[in-house]
């Protein structure tokens, strides 16, 4: 199956933020896109037992999506540039998907020489 550049990053970006968005929501108190207040990694200390084994299952994954860049934005602002926060993310993402679609690539040619 080949897939070309531009549809696989923009693919990644929207899936990256929509699993921001539906991990958020349900691990969260609030249903957000992002956290006013600072709490990247929500469910992680939750007394609920549902919601602190799946922030337990998707923390590797949220550390890679969000980890880097949460540290930037740590300090809770009250009154965020709003374009920013997605903005950042969105470049990251793409750099991230970027990498990925190379690897990829790299891969499937070195699997499908024949080797002997």
């Amino acid at each position: 199956m080949k897939i070309s550049r531009t549809k696989f990053i923009i693919l990644f970006v929207v899936s990256a933020f929509a699993f921001q968005f539906i991990s958020n929501s349900l691990l969260g108190s609030e249903v957000r896109l992002f956290p006013v207040n600072g709490d990247w990694f929500p469910g992680t200390g939750s007394p609920i037992a549902w919601k602190r084994i799946l922030s337990a299952i998707l923390y590797p994954i949220k550390i890679v999506l969000v980890g880097p860049l949460s540290q930037i934005f740590k300090i809770p602002d009250p009154d965020p540039v709003p374009p920013l926060l997605p903005t950042v993310f969105a470049l990251y993402w793409t750099a991230m998907a970027l990498a990925l679609y190379y690897l990829i690539k790299i891969l499937r040619y070195f699997t499908s020489r024949n080797f002997k």
